[in-house]
């Protein structure tokens, strides 16, 4: 199973960015998705996620309003565009699966692949 993320990179406080995170060696559709961020120095902490449909999706509450993960299952890809980013939001991101794939999991625990992480650096 490889979850490859993509997408981070430096913005400047209330731009935007789009990170992807393409998965293979997994059936993509038996699996919720989620994002997670980590900040140097800080633990890693949930940001948003999304069941196997995309029907059902869930946010950290400061990500909402500014966050959207979504779903392309024919491209076994899950994105989070990110809008109005703050400094707050720096981090390396990644992304993570869920065999529960009805799941909204806001733990770590819960996710049995991860990604290799984006850095996402937003200046003031």
């Amino acid at each position: 199973v490889q979850l490859q993320a993509s997408g981070g990179g430096l913005v400047q406080a209330g731009g935007s960015l789009r990170l992807s995170c393409a998965a293979s060696g997994l059936t993509f559709t038996e699996y919720a998705m989620g994002w997670f961020r980590q900040a140097l120095g800080k633990e890693r902490e949930f940001v948003a996620t999304i069941t196997w449909n995309g029907g059902n999706t869930h946010y950290v509450d400061s990500a909402k309003g500014r966050f959207t993960i979504s779903r392309d299952n024919a491209k076994n890809t899950v994105y989070l565009q990110m809008n109005l980013l703050k400094p707050e939001d720096t981090a390396v991101y990644y992304c993570a699966a869920d065999q529960s794939k009805w799941s909204l999991g806001v733990s770590s625990r819960q996710y049995e692949y991860w990604g290799q992480g984006t850095q996402v650096t937003v200046s003031s």
